[in-house]
């Protein structure tokens, strides 16, 4: 029987019991009302065993972005797309896009740990050690093809203001693909009502347009995840 503290913790509900430790150690990063600051702490706690706790299997969001921007570059252009992969972690995006052909990727990760762990990779050119969404950052505008996001929205993490920042980088013509957890849109305040109505409202507006939104299965823990593709305009 699990504890009250487990009772409480959003999305535990059906995680197989051989995958509840690896959602607890996940959920720390994720916890309501963690400061960003504190979200950045935990995940450079977590990063020498982050890869073998949220391995290919449990966790496959890496593997589906790198899919969907392989499926929308062709391959003899692939060495020179220019890609960011936001909200980084240990590399794995990019590990994945190197084995896809794709050469010219930098990464924006705050934690310093996940940093660390993702130099290593080898198939990032430059990085960022800093935030999006939470004022002025470094990365220039309309610098990037493809802007990726892959499990970095959640608690704590990008705020619905990011949004502004991924457009600002990304050159007219190019996309970002923004793979999360299908849920996340139903419980994480910060998102509830909001996050999809003001991706919505820059389509009206014509910052970008919407390429496709689609639900896919086992993204994480067995759960729904979604992708949002969009193109800068």
């Amino acid at each position: 029987m699990g504890s009250r503290a487990d009772s409480q913790m959003k999305g535990i509900e059906n995680v197989r019991p051989e995958d509840v430790d690896a959602y607890k150690a996940n959920y720390r990063c994720f916890t309501p009302g963690l400061q960003t600051t504190d979200v950045m702490g935990a995940y450079t706690a977590w990063a020498q065993t982050y890869d073998a706790t949220l391995c290919s299997g449990r966790y496959n969001g890496p593997e589906m972005a790198a899919q969907e921007i392989a499926a929308r570059v062709e391959e003899d252009l692939r060495h020179c797309v220019r890609v960011l992969d936001v909200a980084a972690g240990t590399g794995r995006v990019g590990t994945e896009l190197a084995k896809r052909g794709f050469t010219m990727i930098d990464a924006l990760e705050p934690s310093e740990g996940m940093m660390s762990i993702l130099e290593d990779t080898g198939v990032y050119s430059f990085k960022y050690t800093e935030f999006l969404g939470l004022g002025e950052n470094s990365v220039p505008d309309d610098t990037y093809d493809v802007v990726v996001i892959v499990g970095g929205m959640g608690e704590g993490h990008i705020p619905v203001s990011g949004i502004d920042d991924l457009i600002r980088i990304t050159k007219p013509g190019g996309l970002v693909i923004n793979v999360m957890r299908l849920e996340y849109l139903d419980y994480v305040e910060a998102y509830k009502d909001k996050l999809e109505p003001y991706m919505d409202l820059l389509h009206q507006k014509g910052w970008w347009q919407k390429v496709d939104r689609k639900v896919v299965p086992n993204y994480a823990f067995d759960k729904e995840g979604i992708i949002f593709v969009h193109r800068v305009l």
